[in-house]
């Protein structure tokens, strides 16, 4: 399971006008440096890595540009240098392994989005007109945006962007830079064709109302419940995650057909390249346990049996030694919205060693976060297994992880792997911290109700959102098990499961946050400051500062988002005859203000019990209506009131991130003999780069 950005509260609220005057400060100190290495760029190759790369001087500036609704920030890799030069080999072995599987995120998320993606490249690359004209200008950002959701739908909202330039416009750049792009395809850029990516609403069906390309068009919701009901064994108490790993179609006879993603199948010539990447990597492993996972993982990127991949997240999970880990799959399955098949990520990972050493002590206490929950006890872990949590510093990212990232992981989502054998949970502390750098407060003074919970916010909030992570994470998502007979949760409770799940995780973090345990534990300076900064903000986020996401009128479709609402709006309507959070109009501003943080702790038990009731004994309807109760729907007014308070601010909502560029030295023979880490000078300039370096699929698969 995965903690996007939107997890943190903190990061919801941040802006970015700090960054602005650090950057205007900024500006003078670079601006020779840029005007030499904007010639030496020109001049020069643009096939050479190290030629459209600079070096960040002595302050790291970490934005990059804004469009639309998005930022984009770079992030630095702490301890790099520091690392063994088999071990920079490994991160460069992983990351090319990584990047090599880009092109399956774009054709995952739409079947047309590679076709369109290029053809929009072609024409930004060999245009020679004016580009100085607002009709250039659109088209540039329709262009970024694509890049940044690897798609033409919102890597968030999952709407479709709708461009701001003519098809008149559009046609005459097709036309001056010799650029095909015809019939659907086409047309698809300018209706309300496809209007979804991923469509959680039943009503509209759940596969008919997605875009996304896990199914093809003519495969219904009913299709694919028949499809895997015969196949799934609910007696097996080991099952495999059916259908992880393919496409399931309908062939012109009826019958359905996985086709799945594997060298020689599906996607075989991007997952050749992966394997490539994979096998160098086994030869610079850190130890055998880690090398013996790696043979694993190539085994079933070669085979395309879900057995092996099991396999190998055994292998994965119990292998904890050594400084470099990694993620690199189909992992996470939010894009389905029948919650089978995973999307394609990638996370190279390097051990931030002193966070680690101080969060460790989470895991090591796990049993007892699980004896002390509010769960029924049939439904507590009587022996929770290896959750290994660590720090870690990203080094690089590709597929669903890439440019929007998590801020934590915690996996294998196999249950029964995560009952038996563990799981690892890590939090991405330079993210992290580029998050937090990257951040102000001119929001949170918004939308904070007084100065007693700005004031709690500034002392306590950053470090409540890493601990929430992080109990998230290794409790959250580690906690509860499911009752003998049931089925796993994407079954049971379907479309609903990804939203009750995170719930889940997060009611843990917050139930737990006030404890004086953490407290013993060394880890929380104070369990009453880091309680209240932690239920404030996650209680302002869940019902009004999440809402500037939205368009006026819609509904939340994301899963975390519902999870968010459901969580703070069902604790607003249970503890209103106690008044534990008031609803409060000051200066015709709405405020949602707890006035009893105990009572709310309670709550958050009680609605953690229930979900995990609902998932135990796979309660569809009850899931159901809690979450299109409480999760769904959206008060229209405060949205619309949301909105207007945040028409004042500048900062885009949704934050992602270029990724360090990893630059090996070679000697005569080729070998390398080290690996150098440098910065891209633009968005743009890494897209194009990734683009020419890792395309490997045709446009049609």
């Amino acid at each position: 399971m995965v903690t996007f950005i939107t997890l943190s509260i903190r990061f919801e609220i941040a802006k970015f006008e700090a960054l602005i005057k650090l950057n205007y400060k900024m500006k003078i100190k670079y601006f020779l440096p840029m005007l030499i290495i904007a010639a030496l760029l020109f001049s020069c190759n643009c096939d050479d890595k190290k030629s459209t790369t600079k070096e960040i001087a002595t302050e790291f500036e970490y934005f990059v540009e804004q469009f639309a609704d998005i930022k984009v920030l770079r992030y630095q890799i702490p301890g790099f240098d520091e690392l063994s030069l088999s071990q920079k080999q490994l991160v460069y072995y992983l990351s090319e392994a990584g990047m090599a599987g880009r092109d399956m995120m774009y054709d995952q998320n739409y079947r047309y989005n590679l076709k369109i993606r290029r053809a929009l490249e072609n024409i930004y690359q060999n245009y020679k007109g004016d580009k100085t004209t607002e009709d250039w200008n659109n088209f540039e950002t329709y262009l970024k945006r694509i890049w940044f959701s690897n798609g033409i739908h919102h890597h968030y909202s999952n709407d479709k962007f709708i461009p701001e330039f003519s098809k008149e416009y559009f046609d005459a750049l097709l036309k001056e830079t010799g650029t095909e792009l015809t019939g659907e395809a086409y047309d698809v850029i300018f209706n309300d064709a496809d209007a979804k990516k991923v469509n959680l609403d039943a009503d509209k069906g759940l596969i008919k109302g997605s875009a996304i390309n896990f199914y093809s068009p003519n495969v219904t919701a009913e299709d694919v419940d028949a499809f895997y009901a015969s196949k799934i064994d609910r007696s097996d108490e080991t099952p495999i995650e059916y259908g992880l790993n393919s496409k399931l179609v309908k062939n012109e006879d009826g019958t359905l057909e996985e086709k799945v993603w594997k060298v020689g199948g599906m996607y075989s010539e991007s997952i050749e390249k992966i394997v490539f990447w994979l096998e160098k990597a086994v030869t610079v492993a850190e130890n055998e346990k880690q090398g013996e996972a790696l043979k694993l993982l190539i085994e079933y990127y070669k085979t395309g049996d879900l057995e092996t991949w099991d396999k190998y997240n055994i292998a994965w999970a119990t292998s904890t030694d050594g400084d470099i880990d990694y993620i690199n799959g189909f992992v996470e399955v939010y894009n389905d919205p029948k919650a089978f098949r995973g999307s394609y990520e990638a996370v190279i990972q390097i051990k931030d060693f002193d966070m680690s050493k101080k969060m460790a002590v989470v895991s090591e206490n796990a049993q007892w976060f699980e004896d002390n929950s509010t769960l029924f006890p049939e439904h507590k872990k009587k022996n929770v297994v290896g959750v290994t949590y660590k720090t870690v510093n990203v080094a690089s990212e590709a597929g669903d992880a890439s440019p929007s990232t998590p801020i934590g992981v915690n996996l294998p989502n196999n249950n029964w792997i995560r009952q038996n054998h563990g799981s690892k949970s890590v939090s991405l502390g330079n993210i992290i911290e580029a998050y937090n750098k990257a951040g102000g407060t001119d929001k949170l003074k918004e939308f904070a109700f007084d100065e007693a919970e700005i004031e709690a916010e500034m002392e306590y909030g950053q470090l409540a959102d890493k601990l929430h992570t992080s109990l998230h994470e290794v409790i959250g998502h580690a906690s509860g098990q499911i009752n003998p007979g049931i089925g796993q949760p994407k079954e049971t409770l379907k479309n609903y499961s990804s939203t009750l799940e995170e719930a889940r995780a997060d009611l843990v973090g917050l139930y737990y946050l006030p404890s004086e345990k953490l407290v013993e534990m060394k880890i929380s300076p104070n369990a009453v400051g880091i309680g209240k900064a932690a239920f404030d903000g996650y209680i302002r986020n869940g019902l009004l500062t999440q809402l500037t996401r939205l368009n006026l009128g819609d509904n939340i479709e994301e899963a975390h988002m519902r999870n968010r609402q459901l969580v703070a709006a069902w604790a607003f309507e249970k503890g209103a005859k106690e008044n534990v959070i008031e609803k409060v109009i000051k200066d015709n501003k709405t405020y949602f203000v707890i006035r009893d943080y105990a009572k709310l702790r309670v709550l958050f038990g009680d609605l953690l019990r229930e979900i995990q009731r609902i998932k135990s004994e796979g309660d569809f309807e009850a899931g159901k209506a809690l979450v299109e109760t409480y999760g769904v729907k959206v008060d229209q007014a405060i949205h619309k009131e949301v909105l207007a308070r945040n028409s004042k601010f500048k900062s885009a909502p949704y934050s992602g991130f270029v990724n360090p560029v990893l630059v090996p030295e070679t000697d005569a023979e080729g070998n390398i003999t080290d690996v150098k880490v440098t910065q891209p000078v633009n968005f743009a300039e890494q897209m194009l780069d990734y683009a020419t370096r890792y395309t490997t699929l045709p446009d049609v698969n």
